[in-house]
This record gives C-alpha cells, structure tokens and sequence, in this order.
C-alpha cells in the first residue's frame, strides 16, 4: 500500500499542482468567475467580457509554456510577471 502512495505523490513532468502554478491558475478562475457575473448582472457587454478572456487566455498560455520550460514549475519571477498581467486584467473588471 505505501508503494502506491508513494507514486501517487511523485513528481510528473508537468506538475499542474505546484503551488506557484496553482495560486495564478487559481487567480485566472476567479477573475473568469467575476466577468461572467459582471455579464449576467449587465455590467458588462459580451464584447468586453470577450476581449478579457482572451486577455485571460493569452496569460494561461504563457503560465503554460514558462512551466513546459521548467520541469512543470514556474519561478518566482515568472509568477511575478504573470500576476501583474493578472493585476492589469483584474483591474478592467467591475469598472
């Protein structure tokens, strides 16, 4: 039994888990949470909503490729950057 849990937790190439990578996915879910209710209450036309999750796409794109680069991590660095295109994103909702 402890074999299995002992691969269950191995590293993978591409560990979509690794807490760096969890907190800007996490970030880009709720900001796709928070257009879609900006939609649905009126706040927000469907052209807007649309260029954000483009803009939100784009993000998760690079978060992917910074982490196909590094072994399924992303550095601190990279996490920085990509909160700031986040902050940018973030800031154009609920205005």
């Amino acid at each position: 039994m402890s074999v299995l849990a002992g691969t269950a937790f191995a590293e993978t190439p591409w560990q979509k888990n690794h807490p760096r990578r969890e907190e800007v996915n996490q970030r880009l879910a709720n900001q796709n949470r928070r257009i879609h209710n900006e939609v649905k209450e009126g706040e927000m036309s469907h052209a807007q909503a649309a260029q954000l999750h483009r803009d939100d796409r784009n993000i998760r794109r690079e978060e992917r490729d910074m982490a196909a680069q590094n072994g399924g991590h992303i550095t601190k660095q990279e996490q920085r950057a990509l909160n700031q295109q986040e902050n940018a994103v973030s800031s154009k909702i609920g205005q």
